[in-house]
């Protein structure tokens, strides 16, 4: 039996690395949380039992090797882990008579802000808990971190760097690659922060929240924690939602936090418990992994038993066919749950998962349905081969770590999702409610296989009005928006096409030169398109080549017959800005947007670029005297810096 035991320690030593590893340092997901739980739960018992712990097993080691091209730092103490406890009870026993901080645990990446003379000095990553990467450029653009604070001493704090639930579905949206999508915010968050480019991290909108002050030279705190982090809210920053516990109060603060969860913006996978008192909690000491005077609570999962009814396969803009889990409705923490995403293949191979089977289901962090287990493990069948939208052959592909399904027909509608969304955008035909995900729902059921069938989502009525996030009200609004972009412009119907290179601006100026005749422009030859001005050969090419394809003609005529465009009255407006380059930056307030004043621009015959280069004739900015890139790049070139009233007041010797 001991033999058996210490295989199986082996086992779970190797698989528990090999999760760890693939979770922090590629941001990537090999199991779910709850299945991580129980075998360290599992692994931790064998070795209190055999008294082995084998090298590198995650009950010893507290972190994983950084292996980033950041630079490393070592911290100056080392960053422990957390005890933890499922129990009320072990929080009562861990309490005792004293006063504590009862906090989120945040599911995020935690950071160390270094401040020197009221200046963020240093940001570092927390690493291996003694080693960490220095992401000081990267901390400085996230969203909510003061640059400056009052205090003018040494400052040394502990956060959690968070992104959003609302932003980590935004963001994986617009990531192509199917490898490349993150599973949960923790792993976005972890790997937006890692970024060798902040511009990167800036985008991401990641924010921080403050749980621990480590040093703040010559003030006093009155030795309470919770001094400390009304302080810290005094000098700027968010600190982590906690409340101040007692023994008898321990159980209802708890319900509190459980009940407030499921309408939290950020991923939160427990509490924290935190004494009060900072002279006793340091007397106290520390194991050898733990802090004795802090403990973690993690949310003891509700799950539930039911049936799968089916595996529904999704197709995405990547190919990827993602396997959703279909299983009877059952109540979990507030809500009827009757579905969650299985991932991969790899997922359904390691839960033997079929159609029929007994499965456990949870919500990870409380939000997020998940499978826990499956009692049945009957074995995958019938992996479609054939593409759910577009009868296209399917493939079983390794991505990584994991096996995944793709779609290979390059022409699958799913696959185009990206050229459905152009078409419906603000420059194109301005359709509201369209976005990128629930285009993707439409494509996957159905109901659009090309931009004509957009005008007759009607047919598909009471399927819409079912859909989650759906109902009377938005079907309506949607259905409002899509009959008002019947009537349009040629130009925007060219640009919404996305044909290679063909931007607003140039479509404008192909329709003018072919006097907005739609069967001209399909049989344009290069030369006359490149004769025109600002075309040049490539976006000829381009052009000429999108028309080649009978698909593609017959893609437009068929949208042409659903739309009106009003026949262009001839401007006469003096071109007063022709041959003239613009950059516009910052706000504008005589304008609805930047994209009201470069179709001005444009209309009067000048140019919007995005950048200032020696060929910019004028930036335009409100704030001339900002310090912004765009202004110091002018001013170096000696480009003019106008407002917006400069620019009106030029634009009116067309009057």
């Amino acid at each position: 039996m001991r033999e058996q035991g210490y295989e199986r320690l082996k086992e779970l030593t190797g698989l528990l690395r090999e999760a760890g590893r693939v979770y922090y340092q590629e941001s990537g997901e090999i199991m779910s949380n709850f299945e991580y739980d129980r075998l360290y739960d599992e692994l931790q018992s064998l070795e209190e039992e055999l008294g082995i712990t084998l090298s590198g097993s995650p009950t010893a080691n507290v972190g994983y090797e950084v292996l980033s091209e950041l630079p490393k730092e070592r911290h100056e103490s080392r960053m422990l882990s957390l005890d933890k406890t499922k129990e009320t009870e072990g929080l009562k026993e861990f309490l005792g008579e004293k006063r504590a901080l009862m906090s989120w645990k945040l599911d995020g990446l935690t950071i160390v802000l270094t401040y020197r003379g009221g200046k963020l000095y240093k940001a570092v990553t927390r690493g291996n808990g003694e080693v960490g990467e220095v992401i000081t450029s990267n901390a400085k653009v996230f969203k909510n971190i003061p640059l400056q604070i009052s205090f003018k001493g040494e400052l040394i704090l502990r956060g959690e760097a968070v992104i959003s639930y609302r932003d980590f579905e935004k963001i994986n949206d617009g990531i192509e690659e199917a490898a490349a999508k993150y599973k949960n915010p923790r792993n976005l968050c972890s790997g937006s922060v890692r970024q060798l480019n902040n511009e990167v991290t800036a985008k991401r909108n990641v924010r921080f929240y403050a749980f621990s002050l480590v040093q703040a030279d010559g003030v006093d705190f009155s030795n309470s924690r919770a001094c400390q982090m009304e302080w810290l809210k005094s000098q700027g920053f968010e600190v982590v939602e906690y409340h101040i516990v007692e023994r008898d109060t321990v159980e209802q603060e708890v319900r509190w936090f459980s009940e407030k969860i499921s309408g939290n913006e950020f991923p939160s996978d427990g509490l924290v418990l935190v004494l009060d008192d900072i002279a006793y909690g340091r007397s106290l000491g520390q194991t050898a992994k733990f802090p004795r005077d802090s403990i973690a609570f993690k949310w003891a999962d509700e799950t539930r038993m039911t049936e799968l009814l089916e595996i529904e396969w999704s197709p995405s803009r990547t190919g990827l066919i993602n396997p959703v889990a279909i299983f009877r409705p059952v109540e979990l923490e507030g809500t009827t749950v009757s579905r969650a995403s299985v991932h991969n293949i790899s997922i359904m191979e390691e839960l033997e998962l079929g159609v029929g089977d007994e499965i456990e289901v949870y919500k990870a962090n409380m939000i997020i349905p998940q499978i826990a287990r499956n009692l049945t493990r009957s074995g995958i069948r019938d992996i479609p081969k054939l593409c759910p939208v577009c009868q296209g052959r399917t493939e079983v592909q390794q991505v990584g770590n994991a096996k995944a399904l793709y779609c290979m027909n390059p022409e699958c509608q799913a696959k185009h999702i990206k050229a459905f969304s152009l078409f419906a955008s603000r420059d194109a035909l301005n359709i509201e409610g369209l976005s990128e995900a629930t285009l993707e729902k439409f494509v996957a059921r159905g109901f659009i296989r090309e931009f004509s069938d957009i005008f007759h989502l009607e047919r598909y009525s009471e399927e819409i009005k079912g859909m989650e996030g759906f109902g009377e009200k938005s079907y309506r609004n949607l259905i409002a928006s899509i009959e008002k972009a019947r009537v349009t412009t040629l130009p925007k119907v060219i640009y919404g096409l996305g044909i290679a290179g063909i931007g607003l601006a140039n479509a404008k100026v192909i329709c003018r030169e072919f006097h907005n005749d739609a069967d001209a422009l399909i049989h344009a030859d290069e030369e006359s398109l490149n004769s025109i001005d600002g075309i040049g050969g490539v976006l000829a090419g381009a052009f000429v080549s999108y028309f080649k394809d009978e698909n593609h003609i017959k893609l437009l005529l068929n949208l042409l017959k659903e739309l009106e465009i009003p026949e262009e009255i001839v401007d006469n407006t003096e071109r007063v800005l022709e041959g003239k380059k613009f950059v516009i930056t910052g706000s504008v307030t005589h304008f609805a947007n930047r994209g009201e004043v470069k179709e001005l621009i444009e209309s009067l015959g000048g140019k919007v670029t995005g950048s200032v280069t020696a060929k910019t004739d004028f930036l335009i900015n409100n704030d001339v005297n900002s310090a912004s890139s765009k202004n110091k790049k002018a001013n170096e070139l000696n480009v003019p810096i106008i407002s917006e009233e400069e620019f009106i007041r030029m634009t009116r010797k067309a009057d």
